[in-house]
C-alpha cells in the first residue's frame, strides 16, 4: 500500500509580523541598549502580538484606533502577570508607550493610518517616598567598608541610576579649573557630566586608586571584594549585590521602610528643588529628556516649600 502524501504547511507571517520585524531590526540598527531592545521585543512581539492573533488581526491596516483601544483596556482589566497578578498601571503606561513608538515609526512610513494612538491611562499621583538627609547619613554611618559607604553617598549626592554608578571608570573622573564631576554614560547610550561635591570626588579618586584590590584587572571602580570561583578575578559588583547591601544597612540604621537605589535619586530630586536648584539644571544632572519627572517630583513637595519658595522671590524683589 503506498504511504499518503505527507503535507508540508508552511506558517507564513503575516503582514503585520513583518513589520514588526522591520521595526525591531531599525531599533537594534539604532544602536539602542540590550534593554531597550529587549523590552521593545517583550511588548510588542511577546506581549501585543499574540493577542492580535487571538483578535485576528494580520494587517497594519485593521490596527484601527478601536484596536489599539481594546489593547489598552485588556491590559488594564484582563492581562495577568505570571503570578496571577494584574499589571500595574505604570506597566500599562510603559507597554502603550511602547506601542505608541511602534505605531508613530509605522506612521511615517504610511504603513499606519496618521490619526491612529496608542492612548495611555491616566497616571496614578501617589506621594513619593523619600530619604531624609539624616537617613541617609545614618546608611552611610552603619556601612563599614568604605567601598559601600561611597556608594551610599554618591547615589545620595549625585542623583545617577544605580547602572550609572556600577559603570564608573577611573577615568570618569573629570576634574575642570576649580570643578568636579563624574561621567557618566546614561540611558541611550547618552554621557552627561554630573557636578560632585569636591570633598566627595576627592573621597572617590582615592578609593579608585587606592581602595580597590591591588591586583585587580577591572576597569570598573567598584569591584567584588573576593574572587570570582569562575573566573578567579575580581568582578564588576551586580546591581543585585547593591540592591542588598543598601536593604541590609537600611535595617541596620533602623529605617523600617522598604530602601532600594531609586529612592536615593528620587530623594536628591526632592533636595534639590528644595534648596532652589532651577528644574533645567536638575533635569540635565538627571540625565532626562524632558521634565516629566521633575513635575512629578514638585508633586509630593509640601505647602510649606511653595511657600518657602514664594518668600525667597519676595526677598530678591526687595
Amino acid at each position: 500500500m503506498p504511504s499518503p502524501k505527507l503535507k508540508i504547511i508552511e506558517a507564513r507571517a503575516s503582514a503585520l509580523d513583518r513589520l514588526v520585524a522591520d521595526y525591531l531590526a531599525h531599533q537594534r540598527g539604532r544602536g539602542l541598549s540590550a534593554h531597550s531592545i529587549a523590552l521593545t521585543a517583550a511588548v510588542i512581539e511577546q506581549g501585543f502580538m499574540p493577542w492580535c492573533v487571538k483578535e485576528h488581526v494580520s494587517s497594519p491596516e485593521q490596527l484601527t484606533q478601536q484596536v489599539l483601544d481594546r489593547w489598552g483596556a485588556y491590559l488594564l482589566e484582563d492581562h495577568r502577570t505570571p503570578t496571577g497578578k494584574p499589571l500595574a498601571r505604570e506597566s500599562v503606561r510603559t507597554y502603550l508607550r511602547t506601542l505608541g513608538s511602534f505605531v508613530r515609526w509605522a506612521q511615517a512610513d504610511d504603513a499606519i493610518g496618521a490619526k491612529v494612538k496608542a492612548r495611555q491611562p491616566l497616571a496614578e499621583h501617589r506621594l513619593m517616598e523619600t530619604l531624609s538627609r539624616e537617613e541617609i547619613q545614618r546608611l552611610e554611618d552603619v556601612a563599614g567598608a568604605e567601598r559601600d559607604k561611597l556608594m551610599i553617598r554618591l547615589l545620595a549626592d549625585s542623583g545617577i541610576r544605580l547602572g550609572e554608578l556600577l559603570g564608573l571608570r577611573a577615568g570618569d573622573l573629570v576634574e575642570q579649573g576649580r570643578e568636579r564631576y563624574i561621567k557618566v554614560r546614561g540611558k541611550g547610550a547618552r554621557e552627561r557630566l554630573v557636578p560632585l561635591q569636591p570633598g566627595l570626588f576627592m573621597r572617590l579618586r582615592k578609593y579608585a586608586e587606592r581602595g580597590r584590590p591591588t591586583d585587580t584587572r577591572a576597569e570598573r571602580i567598584f569591584v567584588t571584594t573576593r574572587r570570582s570561583p569562575a573566573t578567579g578575578e575580581y568582578e564588576p559588583l551586580a546591581p543585585r549585590s547593591v540592591q542588598n547591601m543598601i536593604k541590609w544597612h537600611a535595617q541596620a540604621a533602623g529605617i523600617e521602610r522598604a530602601v532600594h537605589p531609586h529612592l536615593f535619586r528620587h530623594s536628591y530630586a526632592t533636595w534639590a528643588l528644595r534648596k532652589g536648584m532651577n528644574p533645567l539644571q536638575l533635569q540635565r544632572i538627571l540625565g532626562h529628556a524632558d521634565l516629566s519627572m521633575i513635575s512629578g517630583v514638585y508633586s509630593h513637595l509640601t505647602a510649606t516649600d511653595a511657600y518657602a519658595a514664594m518668600l525667597d522671590l519676595m526677598r530678591a524683589d526687595d
